[in-house]
């Protein structure tokens, strides 16, 4: 049997909050049950989800300031982790990489470049936040190997920072047991039945927390008779997004349920999740659809967008004026069935084991490289 590794996971919360953070937690999960010895470098952890990982607590400095709250985390971990020996120092956020740094998001210096003239100057050479920011950034791109959760986080490295070489594009993956045809099946009209929706009704499912980026907004409008929206997340803009939907009388199509520790109950009541991001580094909530059976609308330049073949599988939104158009086409029972159905076989080629698979066979030709 090959040798396993002790390794350090940087990230600050070792929780399943977010995207990113349940990237780290199925990830470490794996590969933890595969015999690698882990150290969780991280502010906060939800004990029941490390078993047999070590914690090792960072302190919580400068809360008042994200960017001096990931300054400091980046130094403090740093510091902890050069008192160890690691085969493998894998980090999980801007500017503490030894080996290896995964790159959820869209780089900073892209955002920048949605400001125009003397805004752009002012935020590139005199704001002290995007100058700590940029230097955290440029030594998470230095990291001798990194990881991109998507093609397009992928190429916006190489575009922004000159980075071709050692870049490997792990996607994240998703739990085919939990969210799986049959779990919703037999949910799902007992769901429909408790939140009042009719048999014949089109539940549109948004999945997600930052309203506004996620594009909510472009999918209210397209919402029309015969369908039902249902908002799931804590989203940004709460007055401005009530006010889409009044602009658009659709109170009554529109729900918005708020943050949910049971996403799969929504699943089960949806016919049709959309995401019609403005930018979006991936977009878990379309492969968990596509693992449910369920077909699927996203932006055409989402990471999650690669995994979609146009009419096949799912729908792919170049403009958000298509979505109307697109979600009349997905009343008919047998398109849905018939997307979801290849939704579902896409979907299972991307496990979380599968992710832990490609992170241990990163691990091996670092180590091999290095001896």
């Amino acid at each position: 049997m090959p040798r396993t590794f002790k390794i350090a996971v940087l990230a600050k919360s070792f929780t399943r909050t977010g995207g990113m953070e349940r990237y780290v937690v199925e990830t470490c999960q794996r590969l933890v049950a595969r015999g690698y010895d882990i150290d969780v470098y991280a502010r906060e952890a939800d004990q029941e989800l490390l078993g047999p990982m070590r914690f090792c607590p960072v302190p919580r400095r400068w809360d008042f300031s994200s960017v001096l709250r990931a300054v400091s985390f980046a130094r403090d971990a740093e510091r902890m982790v050069a008192e160890e020996e690691y085969d493998i120092v894998h980090s999980h956020e801007m500017g503490c990489g030894r080996d290896i740094a995964t790159v959820h998001t869209f780089s900073y210096r892209q955002g920048l470049e949605r400001y125009r003239g003397i805004r752009w100057f002012d935020q590139r050479y005199c704001s002290l936040r995007s100058a700590l920011y940029l230097r955290l950034e440029k030594r998470q791109m230095s990291t001798p190997s990194l990881v991109a959760v998507s093609g397009v986080v992928a190429e916006d490295i190489r575009l922004h920072y000159g980075r071709k070489g050692n870049v490997t594009v792990i996607p994240p993956g998703v739990d085919t047991e939990a969210f799986h045809p049959k779990v919703v099946a037999a949910l799902r009209w007992k769901v429909r039945e408790e939140e009042g929706i009719a048999a014949d009704e089109l539940v549109v499912l948004f999945v997600g927390s930052e309203f506004r980026r996620k594009g909510l907004d472009r999918l209210v409008p397209a919402i029309g008779a015969g369908m039902r929206l249902l908002v799931v997340g804590r989203g940004d803009g709460w007055a401005y997004h009530r006010q889409v939907v009044a602009q658009h009388g659709a109170e009554e199509r529109v729900r918005f349920i708020g943050l949910s520790s049971d996403v799969v109950r929504w699943y089960a009541a949806a016919d049709v999740v959309v995401l019609p991001s403005r930018s979006e580094a991936f977009g878990m909530s379309i492969l968990e659809a596509m693992a449910c059976g369920l077909p699927v609308i996203a932006s055409a330049n989402a990471g999650v967008a690669s995994l979609i073949r146009h009419g096949e599988n799912g729908y792919l939104m170049h403009d958000p004026a298509e979505l109307s158009s697109l979600l009349r086409q997905a009343q008919a029972p047998e398109v849905r069935q018939r997307l979801g159905r290849e939704a579902r076989l896409t979907a299972a080629e991307y496990s979380w084991d599968r992710v832990a698979t490609a992170h241990e066979e990163l691990y091996r030709r670092i180590v091999v490289a290095r001896n």
